[in-house]
């Protein structure tokens, strides 16, 4: 069982902790950039709207099929150089797309930013995890998360209104840039060390079964949060009557909510893996029955989609950990599936949710989205009963130190 301790001090390790988070957040936001910004690169480029919207869907699936073979190839490089690579080639291939004449070009360059983007989440979770000591692990997978959650609701709109008051190329410039600035630190400040080295290289409790359970749970959980995630604009206009100028704002209050609740989880998810997992999978069931529920009305659709905001944001980090705790080939091939999986349930999920529209109307989105995430709670709880407890990693830790005969700390 490897649980070997940090690899940096503490301070050295938070700089390159908020140094990844800005990079998540920078991915997250540059995936779903076209979709803010579809009016002003139609015209530009001489292309149709959906033309431009499949910018997004091709970015997904690049990311979906390409993760596990970048994470094989990729799996003896120091992870130092492997996430200073893929914050190097986003920020040239963001550029490209900035500077392209064409939307083939666009394309291309779109590609490579996706693949950087499918290696950097295979590496970035077991290497920022092995900066930290066992026990505080799952916080900073939290803290990691809170860049996904700021990017739909801060970077997509920031990046919307740089490019209304200048241009769609400035953009992709802006982002271009701050990821060249990550690459930088990325560089300076990671250390050196081979993947097998990495403190959080290997699952503390490795469990086939345990894992092949997760990644059914993975892929319900996200297919059901992003049937409504992708619809929650029309949800929010036809069901609960808001106007498109209020939009901003309610997504504004959901990825609030999302911050609030990737910060809860942190404070419990070391201690409480297990627990993490099924609280936030019923939390999202209650928020999601609310919303189907109460959407009609603006108060309720308002606290239903905060807490949805707040539930769904535990998912990322308390997967992510998972995957540390339990992987049984090493954590970082073991995060390539986990990745790969939670784009699947991406695609479906909007596939399903755009199904339903089409057939009975967006206000039944919520209760599909309701039934597929109480699936992924019934298979964790399948999980937990055939399985001995999963522990806690400081504790784990701990037991490791006195069977080689030291004291603890």
């Amino acid at each position: 069982m490897t649980t070997a301790g940090p690899a940096v001090d503490p301070r050295r390790a938070t700089i390159i902790l908020v140094a990844l988070a800005s990079s998540t957040f920078l991915f997250v936001t540059v995936e779903s950039l076209p979709s803010g910004l579809l009016t002003l690169m139609a015209p530009d480029l001489d292309r149709p709207t959906s033309q431009i919207g499949l910018l997004v869907t091709a970015y997904a699936l690049v990311v979906l099929v390409s993760s596990v073979p970048l994470a094989h190839l990729t799996r003896a490089v120091p992870r130092r150089w492997v996430l200073a690579a893929c914050a190097g080639v986003a920020a040239v291939a963001t550029l490209w797309a900035a500077l392209t004449p064409s939307y083939e070009q666009l394309v291309i360059a779109r590609v490579v930013t996706a693949l950087a983007q499918a290696l950097f989440w295979v590496a970035v979770v077991p290497a920022t995890a092995g900066l930290f000591p066992p026990g505080a692990r799952g916080k900073a997978m939290a803290r990691l998360a809170i860049g996904n959650s700021l990017a739909p609701v801060l970077g997509v709109p920031a990046g919307t209104w740089l490019g209304e008051i200048t241009s769609w190329r400035t953009t992709f410039v802006a982002v271009a840039v701050l990821s060249t600035i990550i690459t930088v630190i990325v560089i300076v400040m990671f250390p050196s060390v081979a993947p097998s080295a990495g403190g959080a290289s290997e699952a503390p409790f490795p469990s086939g079964r345990r894992f092949g359970f997760l990644m059914v749970t993975t892929v319900l959980v996200v297919t059901g949060a992003f049937g409504i995630i992708t619809f929650v604009t029309q949800y929010l206009q036809d069901v609960a009557g808001f106007s498109q100028s209020d939009i901003p704002l309610l997504l504004l209050l959901q990825g609030g909510a999302g911050v609030a609740g990737a910060v809860v989880v942190g404070r419990f998810l070391d201690r409480r893996p297990a627990g993490s997992l099924l609280v936030g999978c019923a939390l999202l069931v209650v928020a999601l029955l609310s919303l189907w529920a109460f959407g009609d009305s603006k108060a309720g659709a308002v606290v239903s989609l905060a807490l949805f905001g707040f539930a769904f944001s535990t998912v990322p980090p308390v997967m992510s950990h998972r995957v540390l705790l339990v992987s049984p080939r090493g954590t970082n091939m073991g995060q390539a599936i986990s990745s790969s999986l939670f784009n699947l349930g991406i695609a479906a999920g909007s596939g399903l949710g755009a199904a339903l529209v089409t057939v009975v109307g967006v206000r039944f989105v919520p209760l599909l989205s309701a039934a597929m995430v109480l699936l992924a709670l019934v298979t964790a709880l399948v999980e937990e009963r055939r399985n001995p407890p999963l522990g806690s990693v400081a504790a784990a830790s701990v037991d490791e130190v006195l069977e080689d005969g030291a004291q603890p700390a």
